[in-house]
């Protein structure tokens, strides 16, 4: 995927999303692709699903949403935080 210029990463998101374990490309995809939704203090929150099919903390998951948090400041996307849900989750034990 091409960079997008017109999202721009806060260094707390780019923390969040090691440790949430999302992407860049996963990101943007999320915001250029996914559902749209009003958030607080005039921010927005976008949601896409991926699939995943991997382990995430020793569990197995079958697919993952990522949902930044963004700001628009001047015609920029400037992503605030992200959060990541983990989805079918299954023990392997």
């Amino acid at each position: 995927m091409q960079k997008d210029e017109s999202i721009v990463f806060s260094k707390h998101a780019l923390d969040q999303m090691i440790d949430r374990g999302a992407d860049r490309e996963e990101v943007a995809l999320a915001i250029l692709e996914g559902e749209k939704l009003p958030a607080k203090k005039g921010r927005w929150t976008f949601k896409k699903n991926f699939s995943f099919e991997n382990k995430w903390q020793n569990r197995y998951y079958t697919s993952k949403q990522v949902q930044p948090v963004v700001v628009l400041e001047n015609e920029k996307w400037i992503v605030v935080t992200v959060y990541v849900f983990y989805i079918g989750g299954i023990d392997e034990n």
